[in-house]
């Protein structure tokens, strides 16, 4: 077999160069054609909003543009070597029962823990956005210690960059108190009220079970709307207590209310009363005669970790949040958060109603809050527990959150809305119903 010499055959060398070359400039369109048609494929089914962490835009038929918000819900915990922007002993707002650094906790691996959601970031808190923000602004948390909890976890994040002066304090244990921020003229307020509409809560002196009135607002945060630009409501624990409910005047039933003669019930419909009865009676007084209006979050209920019965020493003590599948929301959890997403919604549709500027939204942090075990103080809620060594007993607080701890991501969340919603006013922007 010989082989022909490149140097005879020039007929021959030419035509295989024109079978080589010419289909190459082919091959190099139907490449270009594919890369267009990819691209294409790219910009219809991954816009170029959701690689920025941005959220979709859509179009009504009218013109006016619509947003998909975050769900901010729906995500994991996943390690963060930076760590929380404030400490124990750089705040001077922490309850002194959730400071579990002061008070000696050995384990500081929960602080190194962010939340990321499913679809897109979740920035770290900005405090400095915040107060911009909130400039000239009163902000109100009610309900019960769990809104007190999360005021606290704000107050310590903004005082990194600016000090909170408080100028105001009122009740037993300091329930009601008010701070300002002179930086930028900001009202950082806490209401104690666990029901949120009207309540004589049980005490040594008086009855042992609670008594609350679902169909009437509590004036003690109520007669302050006026003056309120947005407010942050929060409540669920203190519906496990024993309690007689009313309306109307009337005794509706009761809860765990042994030894009297009322018609037994669960708190789940009374709860939603008493939330419905709440965002009734703010988007009424805000809503009317084109007011200022008012921004409205409810804080879905947070699950506790006690292992054991709360009220026999159970205990939390895992140091790692449950990972991925290994707890699910259920349970009274499930329902709790329910009552408080419809009721939301509800109020959503009844706000159309009204003229006045009413942003209402729903802060979900029940699912977050369910997978860490491990942000409680436990029996750190007091100082050095086990100074004197290991007791048999030990109260723990497994309800409440360290601060800084993983409530610190309900204000990361509650901002990110605020920034949306601002976004909104500016741009036109309006959110799909």
């Amino acid at each position: 077999m010989g082989v022909t010499s490149p140097l005879k055959g020039h007929s021959n060398s030419y035509s295989l160069n024109k079978k080589l070359f010419l289909p190459f400039s082919v091959y190099a369109a139907y490449a270009l054609f594919a890369i267009l048609l990819i691209a294409l494929f790219r910009l219809n089914f991954h816009p170029f909003s959701s690689s920025v962490n941005q959220s979709p835009v859509s179009f009504s038929k009218e013109g006016n543009v619509y947003e998909n918000p975050c769900n901010y819900s729906n995500g994991k915990w996943v390690h963060d070597r930076d760590g929380p922007l404030y400490n124990g002993t750089t705040c001077g707002t922490i309850k002194e029962g959730q400071n579990c650094i002061l008070h000696g906790r050995p384990d500081l691996g929960y602080l190194y823990w962010r939340w990321e959601p499913r679809k897109c970031r979740l920035p770290r808190f900005d405090p400095n956005t915040f107060l911009r923000l909130l400039r000239n602004k009163h902000i109100a948390f009610v309900g019960d210690s769990m809104a007190r909890n999360q005021l606290e976890s704000l107050l310590c994040m903004l005082a990194t960059v600016s000090k909170p002066n408080l100028v105001y304090t009122s009740g037993a244990d300091n329930k009601f108190r008010r701070w300002h921020f002179d930086s930028h003229k900001i009202v950082v307020s806490v209401y104690w009220s666990p029901f949120l509409v009207r309540g004589v809560e049980k005490s040594k002196t008086g009855p042992n079970h609670n008594e609350v009135y679902v169909d009437s607002v509590d004036e003690r945060w109520g007669a302050d709307l006026v003056h309120i630009d947005m407010i942050v409501l929060s409540i669920g624990h203190w519906f496990l207590h024993p309690a007689v409910y009313y309306e109307s005047g009337s005794v509706l039933c009761c809860h765990y209310c042994n030894g009297l003669n009322h018609s037994e019930i669960g708190f789940y419909g009374v709860m939603r009363k008493a939330i419905k009865t709440a965002l009734k009676t703010i988007i009424e007084r805000k809503g009317a005669n084109n007011g200022d209006g008012i921004d409205v979050f409810l804080t879905t209920f947070s699950p506790s970790h006690f292992e054991g019965q709360w009220d026999k020493f159970g205990a939390c003590p895992r140091t790692k949040p449950y990972r991925k599948g290994e707890k699910r929301v259920e349970g009274m959890d499930a329902e709790m958060r329910a009552v408080e997403v419809e009721e939301m919604e509800t109020a959503k549709q009844n706000a159309k109603k009204f003229k006045g500027r009413l942003r209402l939204e729903t802060l979900d942090v029940t699912k977050l809050s369910l997978l860490r075990p491990d942000g409680h103080p436990g029996p750190y809620m007091y100082p050095f527990p086990f100074a004197n060594g290991v007791h048999d007993r030990v109260q723990n607080d497994c309800i409440h959150w360290c601060l800084p701890g993983p409530i610190d991501t309900w204000n990361q969340i509650m901002l990110q809305v605020i920034r949306r919603w601002n976004s909104q006013s500016r741009r036109g922007v309006r959110l799909i119903p």
